[in-house]
């Protein structure tokens, strides 16, 4: 039997705050465990919070990016529950008048758009971290996370295969990125999914039982996590058993998803309002002036971007993924007379090297005029193009001026005629059977001869004289 996949995300994603939701504690990562509490982080007992006005206007940021509703009233409420990482054991969260709802983004999805609705995006406090030492008898509690603002983005079910999910955290991440309201690193648990997948015989109204799909940690994982629990519930469906609703783990290294617990419902978890937090007021003011704040978001980005510049819509998709490329290509754009040469080296040799050194473009030495100004080098014959990945490459090193590091390593194009004349006839003599091909009519043989040519002189020898010299010479003999 053929089965329907619904699956609807949850992403958590810790604002970038100076402080914590409630209290005045840094939200620095990476700081020694609970160095970073207060009585109020740590729920001790007769404290009161106070909310982080940043956090609000993060959330409703997030909300207008995502084409929601802001409501002018909201209240935050207690989630109840015990672990040992929730010192207050209640966990500060809203439930039933969240601060936005209601929207929807537009995601890739195989070269068409899917619109993919957005339940609600809330406020709440994070909670702090287990720690389990390998091989001890016992584990440890950090504080320092607890309390850090959290911003719960909840899709409607409206995915309907694992590479949709994938597709829609991209594009997710991506717009949180171009805000500046999270650094989205999943490795230190910035942005966080979790997914509830459910199968159903297609057409059928009711969802199948759902399971939540927790503990991934990239996007990757999030796409394999999801590909096998979808083939874990077919298989499970199609032999004549039942899924069971409940939270699984997904297990990276050996590749499977394992059961964690029962999965809660709502009441589970005993909402009632927080009583010692006042309802949050949004004006319409303020959300107008939180409106006209917001940048360019990638979809419009790629769009403008591909037109302006007259790129081909993947390589304009590839370029505004990122904020900081967007940016740093249309600074190299404004400055070079060839956008798209600009488009081929940072999707090129940029991406290889950033990759390759696990850097990111903000990090990088080459500054937006100096690969203009290499790529003036290329145009007016300095440099050939294979020359100048040697010198982009010696460029994202040590951040030298590209001029600079082709004197100071000899990398002059060679234009001199007689001088590649005299190389060029060389070639021709040294090469007898690529020359007898080419005056057969095999236009391949004459890029042997070519690279001869450029083999003697170590890729400094100007390609187009080179050809043209060649093209000369030989039908000159032809002609003899």
């Amino acid at each position: 039997m053929e089965y329907e996949t619904v699956i609807g995300m949850e992403v958590h994603v810790e604002l970038l705050t100076d402080s914590k939701v409630f209290c005045g504690c840094s939200t620095k990562f990476g700081e020694e465990p609970n160095t970073q509490v207060c009585p109020v982080c740590m729920g001790m007992p007769g404290v009161l919070p106070v909310i982080n006005r940043k956090a609000v206007e993060y959330v409703a940021k997030v909300g207008l990016a995502l084409n929601c509703e802001i409501a002018q009233f909201s209240k935050l409420d207690r989630k109840n529950y015990f672990y040992p990482d929730l010192p207050k054991n209640y966990q500060i969260s809203q439930y039933d008048l969240p601060l936005t709802s209601n929207g929807w983004i537009d995601v890739p999805v195989d070269g068409e758009i899917k619109r993919i609705r957005i339940c609600r995006a809330h406020l709440e406090e994070d909670t702090g971290k287990n720690i389990h030492p390998e091989g001890a008898s016992f584990s440890q509690v950090d504080l320092n996370r607890c309390g850090v603002p959290l911003l719960e983005i909840v899709s409607e079910p409206d995915i309907r295969s694992p590479q949709e999910a994938h597709d829609y955290l991209v594009t997710l991440k991506s717009i949180l990125e171009y805000l500046d309201i999270s650094d989205c690193n999943m490795e230190e648990g910035s942005l966080r999914a979790e997914a509830n997948v459910s199968l159903r015989p297609p057409g059928a109204a009711e969802f199948g039982v759902k399971t939540e799909v927790k503990n991934v940690n990239s996007f990757k994982g999030v796409l394999r996590a999801l590909e096998f629990e979808v083939e874990r519930q077919r298989r499970t469906l199609e032999s004549g058993g039942t899924v069971v609703q409940e939270t699984r783990g997904w297990d990276d290294a050996k590749g499977v998803t394992v059961p964690m617990r029962t999965k809660e419902e709502a009441h589970d978890y005993r909402y009632f309002p927080e009583p010692d937090l006042v309802p949050v007021m949004v004006g319409r003011e303020w959300v107008e002036e939180i409106r006209a704040s917001l940048p360019e978001l990638p979809l419009a980005r790629c769009k403008r971007i591909a037109e302006q510049y007259g790129i081909p819509d993947y390589d304009a998709g590839v370029l505004t993924a990122s904020r900081a490329m967007a940016d740093y290509f249309e600074e190299c754009a404004a400055l070079s007379a060839d956008a798209k040469a600009v488009s081929n080296w940072l999707m090129g040799d940029m991406q290889y090297l950033l990759k390759e050194n696990n850097a990111e473009i903000a990090e990088c030495k080459i500054i937006p005029q100096a690969l203009a100004e290499m790529l003036a080098l290329i145009d007016d014959g300095t440099i050939s193009g294979k020359i100048a990945k040697d010198v982009f490459a010696e460029m994202f090193q040590t951040g030298d001026p590209p001029a600079e590091i082709v004197k100071k390593k000899g990398l002059e194009q060679i234009a001199d005629s007689d001088q590649l004349a005299a190389i060029v006839d060389k070639a021709i003599a040294d090469s007898p059977k690529a020359v007898d091909e080419f005056k057969k009519g095999k236009e391949r043989a004459l890029g042997f001869i070519v690279g001869q040519v450029m083999k003697a002189t170590r890729g400094k020898a100007n390609p187009k004289m080179v050809n043209e010299l060649l093209r000369e010479r030989l039908s000159s003999e032809l002609e003899g």
